[in-house]
């Protein structure tokens, strides 16, 4: 039976249209191989790609050679440019400003036939700890106003390049989405005095049926109002509104849990196409840590939307989302996916070089 259920962070309805009997395979889909001739982001390609402005490799190897762990690039067809100032611009009802921005490229491992699930919890720290750097780095400049992170792998979620990488693009304003979420939490917390994500939270773990997995530092859920089949969430247990703060044993259960999750989707779901989307506060203005109140009411977490269905004219016209796999047996099938421990200890050695 159809249900419809209520996501107070994104403030939408979620139709929940369940068919009795689905299982996972219902939601296979062939992945297309693609010929890729020369793969710019391999090993002994660099010339290929814009110089890096971060790298993890050993301290004698020199920049923009072979021997990189993980590397930083400007993508070479950004959507903004670096330079220019983003001065606004009014006409009647029409506004705009200069398409001013930062868009680069995280490759995450030198090896194009491994992807981000195939990493050991170390090698995925390596790449958490280029996000957090760039993350930093970029609050330098003052033209901008939010660093977005983000991962497309496979074709059905928008992968341009079959070698695995993800994205930052940093803008001169606050994304849609990410100001309606904070307007939510803001909402909340006038109200109850509390974080809603912190709520939802104890919620979730009271109700345990959506729990995937939850390790010393981070919950992985199905969420209750989930747009797509096996949507997953993942929030750091303890309240933090910025990613940036993360610290280095953080950084290593996350690691653990995000290696978890996609070995989960990989093995259950046939390796499908996803996205993962990094949901954190933007920074505070220069010197005024408090002032926009957001370390009491917004809570940092990544969104996991594996590429099952097609949105149609339902969704596009009507803003609902609409769901043939409800959380609760989703959130199941994962549970019970056999995967080896990733439980063994593992040493964390930074070893970098940063313009």
């Amino acid at each position: 039976m159809s249900e419809l259920r209520w996501d107070p962070l994104k403030k939408n309805w979620i139709i929940m249209a369940h068919e009795k009997g689905r299982i996972p395979r219902d939601f296979f889909r062939e992945r297309k191989p693609r010929i890729l001739s020369v793969c710019p982001f391999c090993y002994g390609k660099e010339e290929k790609t814009s110089p890096e402005v971060f790298v993890v490799r050993p301290e004698s190897s020199p920049a923009d050679t072979p021997g990189w762990q993980v590397r930083v690039i400007p993508n070479k067809y950004p959507v903004l440019n670096a330079e220019g100032r983003p001065d606004e611009r009014s006409r009647g009802l029409f506004r705009s400003m200069e398409g001013v921005g930062v868009h680069e490229i995280i490759i995450e491992t030198p090896d194009h036939e491994r992807g981000l699930a195939d990493l050991s919890p170390g090698e995925i720290v390596n790449v958490l700890f280029a996000y957090r750097a760039r993350m930093l780095a970029l609050r330098g400049d003052d033209r901008l106003r939010y660093v977005l992170l983000f991962k497309n792998y496979g074709e059905e979620a928008g992968e341009g390049i079959s070698h695995s990488h993800s994205q930052l693009i940093a803008v001169p304003v606050v994304p849609p989405v990410t100001a309606a979420e904070i307007e939510a939490c803001r909402e909340f917390h006038e109200s109850e005095g509390d974080c809603l994500l912190c709520a939802m939270l104890r919620q979730e773990r009271a109700e345990g049926e959506r729990i995937i997995l939850e390790n010393e530092h981070f919950i992985a859920f199905a969420p209750y109002a989930s747009g797509f089949p096996f949507e997953m969430r993942i929030f750091p247990l303890v309240h933090c509104h910025d990613f940036s703060r993360i610290t280095d044993q953080e950084m290593a259960s996350l690691a653990s849990a995000l290696k978890d999750v996609l070995q989960r989707l990989k093995k259950l779901l046939r390796d499908p196409s996803y996205n993962f989307i990094l949901h954190t506060a933007p920074p505070p203005p220069q010197a005024e840590e408090n002032a926009n109140g957001l370390p009491g009411c917004y809570h940092w977490h990544l969104e996991m939307i594996p590429r099952l269905t097609k949105i149609t004219g339902l969704e596009w016209g009507s803003g609902f989302q609409v769901n043939p796999m409800p959380p609760e047996p989703a959130a199941a099938f994962l549970r019970e996916v056999n995967i080896s421990a990733l439980d063994e200890p593992f040493d964390i050695i930074y070893r970098f070089s940063q313009e």
